[in-house]
């Protein structure tokens, strides 16, 4: 290596250590103080927005939780105030406008205001596209697109008015690549990824920072709550068993500490697990190889029959192959996060 390459080289490194250290020195300067600030999450009862919950309490925010099953809110609301959390539990339907503004008006009137949005109310249906029917994509679109602009119109006035506010949007690597078996989740999942990415760009000025949350696979214990059609036991068995081994799949309480230091941070995307970065960034640069490949996936996943388009929950769908030692970690994530109820 000549002198001139071994000076560009040296010049490259110093220039990356300082990109570093800026970026280190400005996510500490604009980190968000969550201590006393409260916080709004949608299916807080159980799984991922349950350990949400509990997270954004540990960091000393005061929390209100919003589902539409009772029983399942009762329970979050225990599990959180024996751990010393300060919460409301809300019975909502998210995809109810109405209901959306009215749970937020009693949150503002319990808590004097929202601090932070986070959009994590969710609905997955899996089974082959022949089983699925217009109003599976329908339920899909009301939950994970239609049912985080509600919550975000309603939280907006205060926020902007404030010029400051932080808003959380949980979509999925089903948002960046659509999964076989699973279209009316990836295509709501892809509108909240151009809803929530175009809303950090427009907000910045009102100074309400938005973050984008896409994670993979987690063990949040929630298959057991999907929906699975057509052959529904070999549907669930695929999807517990993919989303609960170590090597394919995240355990879901890093997965809320990652969330919550994002939101700290105002970043603005933030991918979870390592597969499902690797993932992305293969079909950034591969989108037509991704698809290929996926196709190939889809050749193997079962085929249509069954139950057809009728659905059933995961704890409908058990077989030989789940519960199993397969789904061990899964399973014990269900204890954990208030999903075995149902």
């Amino acid at each position: 290596m000549d002198a001139n390459s071994k000076n560009n080289l040296s010049l490259a490194v110093a220039g990356l250590g300082i990109f570093a250290l800026s970026r280190a020195c400005w996510r500490r300067a604009t980190r968000y103080d969550l201590r006393g600030k409260t916080v709004l999450i949608t299916g807080g009862s159980r799984g991922l927005g349950l350990l949400l919950a509990r997270e954004f309490g540990r960091h000393g925010a005061r929390i209100a939780i919003c589902a539409r099953d009772q029983q399942e809110l009762s329970r979050a609301e225990h599990d959180l105030r024996q751990r010393g959390i300060e919460v409301i539990a809300l019975v909502c339907d998210v995809t109810d406008r109405q209901q959306v503004n009215q749970a937020i008006q009693l949150a503002v009137r319990h808590w004097g205001r929202i601090d932070v949005l986070v959009n994590n109310a969710g609905t997955i249906q899996a089974g082959p596209m022949e089983v699925m029917t217009a109003e599976d994509y329908d339920e899909a679109m009301k939950t994970h697109f239609w049912a985080p602009l509600y919550s975000t119109l309603a939280v907006l006035p205060q926020m902007r008015g404030r010029r400051d506010g932080r808003i959380v949007n949980i979509s999925s690597i089903g948002g960046k690549i659509s999964v076989p078996h699973m279209l009316p989740y990836s295509a709501s999942k892809f509108a909240l990824v151009g809803f929530s990415e175009g809303l950090r760009s427009e907000l910045a000025k009102d100074g309400v920072v938005v973050t984008t949350v896409c994670p993979g696979l987690m063990r949040t214990g929630s298959p057991r709550n999907a929906y699975f059609k057509g052959r529904h036991r070999a549907e669930y068995a695929w999807f517990s068993i993919s989303g609960s081994l170590p090597g394919s799949s995240m355990n879901a309480d890093r997965a809320a500490r990652q969330i919550v230091s994002a939101c700290r941070h105002g970043d603005a995307e933030v991918v979870l697990s390592f597969p499902a970065k690797l993932a992305v960034t293969f079909h950034g640069l591969f989108p037509g190889l991704t698809s290929d490949v996926l196709g190939l996936v889809n050749r193997v996943l079962p085929g249509p029959g069954g139950i057809g388009a009728e659905r059933r929950r995961g704890a409908e769908s058990t077989s030989a192959w789940s519960p199993s030692i397969l789904t061990a970690l899964t399973e014990r994530a269900a204890a954990q996060n208030n999903e075995l109820a149902r």
